[in-house]
């Protein structure tokens, strides 16, 4: 059996039938996070079926039309990576992922997955890896963004979870755009980008011009767990943590208070200095509040660190003009 290490004392390696009961007792611990997204989850409840699963990508594996493969972090089961689907006919595979919560936090996913898609593309040939996500799934798309995917387009209602029709997201990335150029260990030019893709996704999290869903959730895998908002638009300083920061503002944006939002930047500077990094920006913004039209600007400054899933932003003030 071959063992990847992924770092941080964890290891990427085989799920097969033999593993049912370990496999069993960790779905039963992730089971209120995958159970929504996994298909198998909801039927992988005892011994036999924790059995039947693994043995049908056993017998994917057998075909060459699908693998599975776990991920343990200090010897324990938290999560895996898998192919769904491996068409080498088409050059076309899918590429899935789970993890619970002893796991989360470490970059594990993004880790394995790159393993995953950079063997598909450079010892198979594949042309296309693809990426299904519901649209509810907000961690499912944020792990998506991290490997450098593009949103193809979303198929409105596409199967029923318990009673309820779900949207379906597809999301993709070709052999030629592989590897990304940024990452945790790029060059500076990279680092940059990366850095401009997190503060893109930030600012993009608001927008709901369109009828677009704003996805205010992805903010929480932008920033650190301690990460700190500072709003010094009024008196005083309001400092607030994600979570304080994320609830009226997503409230705000869906209750109709708020519509047709947008915000983007208007010029930044950015400075690196090894596993830190500061960046201004300016920005604008515009929307209706109350049935009111309005256009408003400002400036950020918002502080990065190099931590073990990545860049991730510490802490972000504005004042609004």
């Amino acid at each position: 059996m071959f063992t990847l290490a992924l770092g941080d004392h964890a290891q990427l390696r085989p799920l097969e039938p033999w593993q049912a009961p370990e496999f069993l007792a960790h779905i039963d611990r992730a089971r209120p996070l995958v159970d929504p997204w996994i298909p198998w989850a909801s039927l992988t409840t005892d011994l036999p079926s924790a059995t039947t699963t693994l043995q049908r990508y056993a017998d994917l594996l057998a075909s060459d039309s699908g693998r599975i493969y776990g991920i343990w972090l200090n010897g324990e089961l938290v999560g895996g990576v898998m192919f769904t689907r491996f068409d080498t006919a088409s050059g076309v595979c899918e590429i899935g992922c789970w993890l619970e919560e002893a796991g989360q936090g470490h970059g594990l996913v993004t880790r394995a997955c790159r393993a995953l898609i950079g063997w598909a593309f450079a010892e198979r040939g594949m042309s296309r890896v693809e990426w299904w996500v519901s649209s509810d799934n907000t961690r499912s798309i944020a792990s998506a963004r991290r490997l450098g995917m593009t949103r193809d387009g979303v198929l409105r209602r596409r199967y029923p979870y318990r009673g309820l029709r779900q949207d379906s997201e597809v999301w993709s990335v070709l052999a030629e755009e592989w590897p990304p150029a940024a990452g945790p260990a790029a060059s500076g030019s990279g680092i940059q980008a990366e850095l401009d893709r997190l503060m893109s996704l930030f600012m993009n999290s608001f927008t709901n011009t369109g009828g677009r869903r704003p996805d205010l959730d992805i903010i929480r895998d932008l920033f650190v767990p301690e990460g700190r908002i500072i709003s010094n638009a009024g008196d005083e300083p309001v400092i607030m943590d994600v979570d304080a920061f994320i609830e009226p503002r997503q409230k705000m944006l869906t209750d109709g208070t708020l519509t047709e939002f947008s915000e983007w930047e208007v010029s930044e500077r950015t400075e690196i200095f090894g596993s830190v990094a500061h960046r201004f920006s300016e920005y604008a913004k515009s929307g209706v509040q109350d049935g009111e039209r309005f256009e408003g600007h400002g400036h950020k400054t918002t502080q990065f660190l190099r931590t073990r899933a990545g860049w991730r932003m510490a802490s972000m003030a504005w004042d609004d003009e």
